[in-house]
């Protein structure tokens, strides 16, 4: 019954996701950026699979994030707004169920959307190349890492949209995300500085907040390069790990939040 409820807010989610024209905008520029990755393959003579491939996995990753983001910074603030909440929570349903139904659903909707822009990215390449070598396989590795990303980018707007507003929860997102991808600069700074409270701050923020870096392999599948497995495997645990402990904190929140 639980698990049937969660999911059925989950759908929802999905469905009201796919008829926002936020998301078929940015699909749509999205694919026009991947196709646009050809002239610079036909103008870099002997590199064009590579700049594809680069251009290609860069413009999925940046339009699911704004698609993450601007879906689901009003995933709790919209219900509210709309008074939409209320009529759910007078049924049977806990406000834990709520959250994380709204957290799957934004996810499937993340999932379907990468597909569709990897399916553009991989008929850009065979339109290029006029066919697939063994080594493109690892393109969908690549394609995964992206995706755990996002469901983690996902996890950080839930929680901000449980106790701030929608633009403030868009540029705490933003911020986090491009702290996140410089996370280890930060600590180099900090070991540079050789003051000890900033070089203890930086490494706190290093270890505190979300490494985005860590989630990039486009250099390596760009070369026909494998990704190693023990790599994939701290990622996924990475991902989950840190994504459920948001999740888990943006219940708590939202539980001992006052709806009146």
């Amino acid at each position: 019954m639980i698990v049937a409820q969660t999911l059925a807010i989950a759908r929802n989610t999905f469905r009201e996701a796919v008829r926002d024209k936020v998301l078929y905008n940015l699909v749509a520029f999205a694919v026009i950026m991947t196709a646009s990755a050809l002239l610079f393959g036909e103008i870099s003579i002997g590199i064009q699979k590579s700049i594809l491939i680069n251009i290609g996995l860069s413009s999925i990753s940046v339009f699911g994030l704004l698609i993450a983001i601007f879906l689901g910074i009003g995933l709790v603030y919209k219900e509210v707004d709309k008074r939409s909440l209320y009529a759910l929570l007078s049924k049977p349903v806990h406000r834990w169920q709520f959250i994380v139904g709204k957290f799957l659903g934004l996810n499937l909707t993340l999932l379907v959307n990468t597909l569709f822009m990897s399916l553009g990215l991989w008929a850009s390449m065979y339109y290029l190349t006029r066919g697939f070598q063994p080594e493109d396989i690892h393109i969908w590795t690549a394609i995964y890492f992206v995706l755990l990303e996002l469901f983690l980018i996902t996890a950080v707007c839930l929680f901000f949209s449980c106790f701030s507003t929608p633009i403030l929860s868009a540029i705490f997102t933003f911020l986090i995300y491009i702290v996140g991808n410089s996370a280890s600069d930060v600590r180099d700074f900090g070991k540079l500085t050789e003051n000890a409270t900033l070089e203890w701050l930086a490494t706190l923020v290093y270890y505190l907040l979300p490494n985005f870096s860590d989630f990039s392999a486009a250099g390596l599948v760009s070369h026909g390069l494998p990704v190693p497995g023990h790599l994939v495997l701290l990622n996924t645990s990475y991902a989950l790990c840190y994504s459920g402990i948001l999740v888990i904190a943006a219940v708590w929140i939202f539980s001992r939040r006052d709806l009146k």
